[in-house]
């Protein structure tokens, strides 16, 4: 049996997660994907989970012959996967557990839950700490175990979730492709619940300066509860303020957003005013060797104005987001500078 590490992330943010990972000369990939990644075995799990730009982690093991009967009948291969995550974590994080498999109903699986039952103590939950997949990709078949209780996407710091927040990996690689390390001031304009400022927050880079408004009160407050909870509300500031109003903030070497889009704000014609205002105000706003990386599931529209305005966007990534209704999301990274750096 040979195991191996299992990385998924969202689709598009392919070449982020290769390039942070490379960062790690003991990580060593044997096959990708556009959304995956194999890894080599290899013991410090907590490495993985500091990946930032991952969704989730996985120990697998893969066979032509695992699928359900064979493990039902072989139940010490998913023991021993169950064996090492559980001393890679504290003994209390895995309390529940689920099986996602086809046929979840089958004798097979149900024989499997009760060995797990019976030999490790965990009770079955729908809302699992420990997440078993047991799935066919092509011609094998991949028995699998997240690594943590919790996806790597689902951050300690998250107090609460908002609808519509953004993903934290997400926020990681907005921030990542704004290049922090040449910058001194950040600004995050529609702050939200924080995800933006706080990634940039616990990032490896210091800057002096990171600012955050919105006009939304609950949002304002739910940010400032995350913010605390990640330790950093002393480096952090958080203001109330409408983009309308042209806060005087100063200028910044980057600026962020996660951009309000159609079914927030409602009319096409008020989607446009306020994305026209919102680059008018960056192009006061940002230095002019800055970077500007915005999130939208309205890009044309953006496009259309960026096009017209002092700012050229230099890259762009399309997402894939699955939704909860199992529809798609195609969002974009847009990252602009100015056309004439010594405007």
């Amino acid at each position: 049996m040979t195991l191996e590490i299992k990385l998924a992330f969202v689709k598009g943010l392919f070449e982020v997660v290769l390039k942070e990972i490379s960062e790690y000369p003991e990580i060593r990939v044997t096959e990708k994907g556009v959304d995956f990644l194999y890894l080599e075995f290899f013991t410090d799990f907590e490495l993985i989970k500091n990946l930032k730009s991952v969704s989730r982690a996985y120990l697998v093991v893969r066979d032509p012959e695992y699928n359900p009967f064979y493990i039902s009948n072989h139940k010490s291969i998913l023991g021993d996967l169950l064996k090492t995550v559980f001393a890679k974590n504290d003994k209390k994080a895995f309390k529940t557990f689920k099986i996602i498999c086809a046929g979840s109903e089958t004798k097979e699986i149900v024989e499997i839950n009760k060995y797990i039952e019976n030999n490790f103590g965990l009770i079955l939950a729908e809302e699992a700490d420990a997440k078993i997949q047991i799935i066919k990709i092509e011609r094998r078949w991949e028995v699998g175990l997240q690594i943590s209780p919790r996806p790597l996407s689902v951050r300690e710091y998250r107090v609460k979730n908002m609808s519509g927040a953004m993903d934290s990996t997400i926020a990681f690689v907005v921030n990542y492709l704004c290049e922090l390390e040449r910058g001194k001031s950040y600004l995050n304009i529609f702050s939200g619940s924080g995800t933006l400022l706080i990634e940039v927050g616990q990032s490896d880079f210091t800057l002096a300066k990171i600012i955050g408004f919105d006009n939304n009160k609950e949002h304002l407050s739910l940010s400032v509860q995350n913010i605390k909870q990640a330790g950093l509300i002393k480096k952090i500031q958080i203001k109330e303020f409408d983009i309308f109003s042209q806060p005087k903030l100063g200028q910044f070497d980057i600026i962020t957003s996660d951009l309000p889009f159609g079914m927030v704000i409602g009319k096409a014609s008020d989607l446009e005013n306020l994305y026209q205002v919102f680059i008018e105000y960056c192009e006061e706003t940002l230095k002019a060797t800055g970077k500007l990386g915005l999130y939208t599931n309205e890009f044309e529209l953006l496009k259309a104005i960026i096009n017209k305005s002092k700012f050229k966007i230099v890259k762009t990534l399309e997402l894939q987001i699955v939704t909860a209704v199992n529809s798609y999301l195609k969002p974009k990274i847009v990252i602009c500078e100015f056309r004439d750096k010594k405007c």
